[in-house]
């Protein structure tokens, strides 16, 4: 369900780079946010929380009188590329942060569903991983891995 300005925004791009031949938009802020009726860093905002690396986008930005904004959809490849890449993102330790964005980026291609991205986000909160740092982290990767090998390997 979209809520506020934000959503919207950030619904319409994903919409056009979905629809898209190449999976990438090229904008200029100031354009979007007159179709939205907002402040351009508003649009910052959206781009730089919502369509992050570990999200699954790439975006190169051009400052200047012609500057644009590119956002580019890093699609993830083969089950086993997969395996091999949650395997290196985790590591011996994964903060929430990291966390969340790579169950964000696996929702989004669709090795996951909304349930299980959520519990799963659930699971690797600090809330649930009561203890101190650095063992959180470590505690946070074993259940990531644990849980990811189980999903992806369905």
């Amino acid at each position: 369900m979209v809520r506020n300005i934000s959503d919207l925004i950030e619904h319409y791009l994903k919409q056009i780079i979905h629809n898209s031949s190449d999976g990438a938009v090229e904008i200029q802020r100031s354009d979007l946010a007159g179709k939205f009726s907002c402040v351009p860093s508003q649009i910052n905002y959206v781009i730089s929380t919502r369509f992050t690396l570990e999200k699954g986008y790439y975006v190169e930005s051009k400052r200047g009188g012609g500057g644009y904004i590119r956002i580019q959809r890093v699609d993830l490849p083969s089950l086993e590329a997969i395996q091999a890449h949650v395997q290196q993102t985790i590591g011996d330790r994964i903060d929430q942060t990291a966390a969340e964005g790579l169950i964000y980026q696996l929702e989004e291609a669709g090795f996951m569903t909304g349930r299980e991205a959520g519990m799963l986000k659930a699971a690797v909160s600090r809330e649930a991983l009561a203890v101190k740092l650095p063992y959180r982290d470590e505690l946070r990767a074993r259940i990531m891995k644990a849980a990811l090998f189980a999903l992806l390997t369905k």
